[in-house]
């Protein structure tokens, strides 16, 4: 009996050893010479927080020297009524980015970064799913065709985290693949002469389905969390997680880049954030918590990684708070020196 143990063990260790031995090769990412930090950049989050969005959207290019930039063609934003369009605030962004030398990810469709998800202008909210999902074509062909041309703009973003249910379900409704696929294609038939972005959540997406459909993969990372059963707690994924996903899903569909595409270093709210004593916010993110992501983040050893949260940084600079700002400063400055 016990030599039958004996050897049952011995088959559990070999058969531990093997799956170990797969997991190291599969996670098998060399460390970049070079991180390029990047930033994510919402209006209508800005005008949320009460700022001059030009004026935070100007900071962000020329205070903290951001040359790699993620903006978002929201729904809402640029057909706020049925056929009228506004392309003020993108028209502006991406000549400012030019002006300077930046690239951009240009992300469009119903669902782009930021609460509530999926952005959907007042008059189209009524419509029918069926007749929405012409809507929504028709304004990514509006906006596809006024914008391809555009140097500027490195990577077409289709959707943001489109595969990831959990906490979209109330605003966005059930999933619908194949519309999805319907929108991929149609985005393709429009412009395919640049790579095309999907994303999906790094701690709770699978990474197939978005994989599948993007010749670039990005992945969101959220070290810090909050809430109100757990107060503060930190993610248990180790960063070689990351890598490990990837590997395991370019066994299915082949290597393609990846890259960290929505870094959090803002406080983890229920409310909006100024509504929140700055005591709370900091509680939750701070110097301290941001330079620990920024450790985390390095050890997925990923070489672009697109920060989340400049509008909040600069509302605090506004209000005399400015150890996040100088911080970013100090981040970019030096992400600057290793690309001249």
């Amino acid at each position: 009996m016990k030599r039958r143990f004996a050897k049952i063990g011995i088959w559990v260790l070999g058969i531990l050893l093997v799956f170990s031995s797969i997991a190291i090769l599969l996670a098998h990412k060399p460390k970049p010479e070079k991180i390029q930090y990047g930033m994510s950049f919402n209006t209508m989050y800005a005008n949320e927080l009460g700022l001059d969005w030009k004026e935070t959207y100007d900071a962000i290019l020329n205070e903290l020297g951001v040359r790699h930039l993620r903006l978002a063609a929201h729904w809402p934003m640029v057909e706020p009524i049925n056929d009228v369009y506004n392309f003020e605030e993108l028209d502006y962004q991406l000549a400012q980015a030019e002006a300077v030398g930046a690239q951009v990810v240009f992300a469009v469709g119903r669902r782009l970064p930021r609460w509530p998800e999926c952005h959907v202008p007042e008059w189209a909210a009524a419509l029918p799913w069926e007749a929405q999902q012409e809507e929504i074509l028709n304004y990514i062909t509006v906006v596809v065709d006024r914008y391809k041309d555009n140097d500027t703009i490195t990577y077409w973003q289709i959707e943001n985290e489109p595969y990831l249910e959990v906490f979209a379900k109330d605003h966005c409704g059930e999933f619908d693949e194949a519309f999805f696929e319907r929108e991929v294609a149609h985005f393709r038939s429009l412009d395919d002469s640049r790579p095309f972005l999907v994303t999906d959540s790094g701690n709770l997406g699978t990474w197939f389905g978005p994989y599948k459909h993007g010749d670039a993969f990005g992945t969101s990372v959220y070290v810090h969390f909050w809430n109100p059963e757990l107060g503060q707690f930190k993610t248990i994924l180790p960063p070689w997680f990351y890598r490990l996903k990837e590997g395991v899903v370019a066994l299915f569909y082949g290597e393609q880049e990846t890259m960290l595409i929505e870094l959090s270093a803002e406080p983890w709210l229920l409310e909006p954030i100024t509504d929140v004593p700055i005591e709370t916010q900091y509680s939750r993110m701070n110097i301290d918590t941001f330079n620990d992501i920024l450790e985390y983040a390095q050890k997925t050893r990923y070489t672009k990684q697109y920060l989340w949260g400049a509008e909040w940084w600069y509302w605090l600079h506004l209000q005399g708070e400015h150890h996040m700002w100088e911080r970013g400063k100090q981040l970019f400055e030096a992400s600057q020196a290793d690309t001249l």
